[in-house]
């Protein structure tokens, strides 16, 4: 008996979906990552305006002052939907995992000395909380975004900033042997400790910016770009005597800002581009959100480094060049 093996190509009937054909042009091959973003967003067939909000519908382009004749020109450089970005998170959370094991195994925290202890309770654990505002503004950005080319990755980057608290919390976990004191007294440090109070009041203010390109541009380019830096970076020699161990267990937050920083600038820069309206706006959203940041951690920078709030200064600038180098006027 013998057995043939025959090949036949059969030619699919149609390359991608419907509406990613007609906005690529043609029935062409369309990526993973462009089936999962264009033209996703719903427009039409809403049953009633929101009680809560009636002026706009659920989904509305007037829920931002900038306006964009197309609402997926700003699109992720990385590419990331739902499958892309949980693979990367993955592997990112399992090298989280292993450092942690390397620092617990080897005790590296618990030989820390009681300067680097209380410089770790003080300024880095109480970030947590701010991880959580950056967790609800994200959110609130999906919800009350246009476009699930901007809308889906700020739920990713939600979920980022809830994955960041999580790690500063098992680090305080790792500091007090797993009873949860540090935890306690790093809430009452972001709660009462005056350093922390601008920074505390800062986010609590952005959870009440209803225009929400604005409050991404507060997000992105004020929290992020200067408070966060200024933790991860400029205040580093104030965790000096805990180092090693501290660069291990904060490598996802290190990775993630570079990350995360190649999206959100390249929205900024697109939005910004569209109109000279967009770009006066935006402009001055970012002015006034970098300087308030750097008011905000001042103190902070005085309280870690003692050094006249020089840091914060510094990180400020360095989100002002950014910012200019987006197009910005500032």
């Amino acid at each position: 008996m013998s057995v043939q093996i025959k090949t036949v190509d059969i030619a699919p009937r149609r390359q991608t979906f419907g509406h990613v054909a007609r906005r690529l042009g043609g029935d062409k091959p369309a990526s993973r990552y462009q089936e999962a973003t264009y033209d996703i967003q719903a427009t039409a067939n809403f049953h009633y305006k929101p009680y809560w909000e009636p002026e706009f519908w659920t989904y509305d382009t007037r829920k931002t002052a900038v306006v964009m004749d197309d609402w997926y020109k700003p699109i992720d450089p990385r590419q990331y939907y739902y499958a892309t970005y949980n693979i990367a998170r993955a592997n990112m959370n399992q090298a989280v995992d292993r450092n942690f094991s390397f620092v617990e195994e080897r005790g590296l925290l618990v030989k820390i000395s009681p300067e680097a202890r209380a410089a770790l309770e003080r300024g880095l654990l109480p970030l947590r909380h701010l991880h959580w505002g950056g967790n609800m503004n994200m959110t609130e950005m999906c919800q009350r975004g246009y476009g699930t080319a901007i809308t889906a990755p700020c739920i990713f980057s939600a979920a980022d900033q809830l994955g960041m608290a999580q790690i500063i919390s098992r680090i305080g976990l790792v500091l007090d042997s797993q009873s949860g004191t540090s935890l306690d007294a790093a809430k009452k440090t972001w709660l009462e400790d005056p350093a922390w109070q601008e920074v505390r009041r800062l986010i609590e203010d952005s959870f009440v910016e209803r225009d929400w390109f604005h409050l991404y541009v507060a997000q992105t380019l004020g929290v992020n770009g200067v408070l966060l830096d200024f933790i991860y970076k400029f205040a580093e020699p104030a965790f000096a005597d805990a180092g090693l161990s501290v660069a291990m267990l904060t490598e996802f937050m290190q990775d993630w800002r570079a990350e995360e920083s190649r999206w959100s600038d390249s929205v900024v820069k697109v939005v910004a581009a569209e109109s000279g309206h967009n770009k006066t706006l935006v402009s001055q959203w970012a002015a006034h959100w970098i300087a308030r940041a750097v008011e905000a951690v001042k103190p902070l920078s005085e309280a870690l480094l003692g050094d006249g709030g020089k840091a914060a200064i510094a990180a400020g600038e360095a989100a002002r060049l950014r910012a200019v180098a987006l197009g910005l006027a500032i």
